[in-house]
């Protein structure tokens, strides 16, 4: 008896990507028809990938069709292991082999827990074309998305897509997060993601520090299995808030485990779990987005405001920027690469700001040298926290500074 089933997409609008359709046979070894807009210059390494994949889960007969719109290999191994998982003839899916590309140049790449995350970029995890370049238009993080931006049918798919990207592309300076399905479908994802050297993970529908401590122990779980050559990855949370519930848990989610370095909400679910009606003045949330931003400050990690909903209207984009950094909001979701320069800008320190930290760590310095730990600036007492804060602006004045030289 066989089965056919397919993993990946196809269309006139998919790009860099490929669909697979495979057949498990009892005989006849692997029968390949690939189709390819680039073959002619990478048909022969391609038909080599597929069958060096196809042999690494153990597969050695099959009918295999394959259309391609210009996959890199990380895609076509992530595409061909979907296929091989889905099938219902393979016994025992859960013990196949990883089909990991190789390490790419941001792999593992470690990154901190104060580090700016003025702008944080939604790329669907489905779609590879969205994560290739990524890191070009520059934001302070890309979110691989598992979630609402993939359909039900394509989740597996996705997840081994983004695990692929992960170890493969190069993302840059950019921090890698993921957004991960809702809690428990989402357990399972992250142990596929620790070992891919993610560095946040974003928790969707989060109501409580429980399911923070599961996201974290789930988290130690993963890292405790990996060889001495990752010892040094960590993987830090960022729990969404998007329902009333969750918005009057939020400071217990906030201190819920160290690995926390953010707190953020979504709009579009809260209003719904509301009952509400959105507004230009944004007057039926500002409730919520207190209780964000006054549960992260105080448990000392960063409150990173939602997205803005219309991609066409920037200057009201800049106003909302504007209105959330009044609040204590310290960066802001995009969902698409031309806000990523207007949230960049808005949430990065003006001159006096600048000039201000400049001040505060030369008096500190001063203080210093004189045996003091306490300063005074103008009527304001500045200690440790506050100077620390300055030289975090004054870091990243330079660095936006080297970024436009």
């Amino acid at each position: 008896m066989s089965s056919v089933i397919s993993a990946g997409r196809r269309g006139p609008d998919v790009r860099s990507d490929l669909w697979v359709e495979l057949e498990l046979r009892p005989s006849g070894g692997i029968e390949l028809t690939l189709k390819s807009k680039v073959d002619f210059m990478y048909g022969e390494a391609n038909r080599k990938l597929v069958l060096d994949t196809l042999n690494s889960l153990g597969v050695e007969q099959a009918r295999v069709t394959i259309e391609d719109t210009g996959a890199l290999p990380f895609v076509i191994m992530a595409r061909l292991e979907a296929a091989v998982r889905r099938s219902s003839l393979i016994a025992h899916r859960s013990s196949l082999p990883l089909c990991l590309p190789p390490p790419g140049p941001s792999f593992a790449r470690p990154t901190s827990r104060d580090r700016w995350r003025r702008s944080r970029l939604y790329l669907p995890g489905n779609e590879p074309k969205f994560m290739l370049n990524a890191r070009i238009h520059q934001p302070d993080a890309v979110i691989l998305d598992l979630e609402d931006s993939v359909p039900p049918a394509d989740k597996d798919a996705a997840l081994l897509a983004v695990r692929n990207a992960l170890y493969a592309l190069d993302f840059g300076d950019c921090e890698r997060m993921v957004r991960i399905n809702p809690l428990p479908a989402g357990l399972a994802e992250i142990d596929a993601l620790v070992p891919a050297g993610v560095n946040v993970i974003l928790i969707p529908k989060c109501e409580s520090a429980e399911q923070v401590k599961d996201v974290d122990a789930r988290i130690s779980s993963a890292l405790s299995t990996l060889d001495s050559r990752l010892s040094t990855l960590d993987t830090f949370l960022m729990p969404i808030i998007e329902t009333c519930e969750g918005m009057f848990r939020a400071r217990e989610m906030a201190g819920a485990s160290p690995r926390v370095v953010a707190l953020t909400y979504g709009l579009e679910d809260y209003i719904l779990d509301l009952g509400g009606v959105k507004t230009p003045t944004g007057l039926e949330s500002l409730w919520a987005r207190s209780q964000v931003v006054n549960a992260a400050k105080a448990a000392g990690v960063q409150a990173i405001d939602t997205v803005f909903a219309d991609v066409e209207d920037i200057e009201a984009l800049r106003a909302s920027c504007r209105a959330a950094k009044e609040l204590g909001f310290e960066g802001k979701g995009c969902i698409h690469p031309r806000q990523v320069s207007v949230v960049n800008e808005e949430f990065t320190p003006s001159p006096a700001e600048i000039e201000k930290a400049r001040v505060i760590v030369q008096a500190f310095k001063e203080a210093q040298a004189e045996g003091r730990n306490v300063v005074c600036v103008g009527s304001k007492m500045i200690d440790p926290p506050v100077v620390e804060r300055a030289r975090r602006i004054i870091a990243l004045a330079d660095k936006v500074q080297r970024t436009k030289s």
